[in-house]
């Protein structure tokens, strides 16, 4: 997936884009880079970053992926707060996937928090 476009939507590779997040070499700067981060890891099957990036108490028990769902695009809707100054934030999407072959969408409007100095999702609004 080296020179592959980042599943993001950003221009750029995965390896330059949501790769190096997802590889630790660097931490998401604002709650809608995470959100963005969170969309490639479930594009990429990375279950490990969507768990480490979960805030501790909202996070979920068992596995967080379904494996008959290929996620395919993502649109960033909306954002409020969420920068660099900020300690919370919020972002609306549409993430677009096939499941099974068949094509769906599905839409949230997401909360992000900062939890020992690092963006978090902390659930769906």
């Amino acid at each position: 997936m080296a020179s592959r476009a980042c599943p993001c939507g950003l221009p750029g590779t995965y390896q330059d884009c949501c790769g190096r997040l997802h590889r630790g070499d660097s931490a998401a700067a604002t709650a809608e880079q995470l959100m963005r981060s969170r969309f490639s890891a479930f594009a990429v099957g990375d279950e490990a970053y969507l768990l480490r990036t979960w805030l501790p108490s909202a996070r979920p028990a068992g596995s967080v992926q379904d494996r008959r769902v290929k996620w395919t695009r993502l649109e960033v809707l909306e954002s409020s707060g969420g920068s660099v100054v900020h300690t919370e934030g919020t972002v609306r999407f549409r993430a677009h996937y096939l499941d099974r072959g068949r094509p769906g969408e599905m839409e949230e409007h997401s909360r992000f928090v900062r939890y020992e100095g690092r963006w978090v999702y902390a659930g769906a609004l």
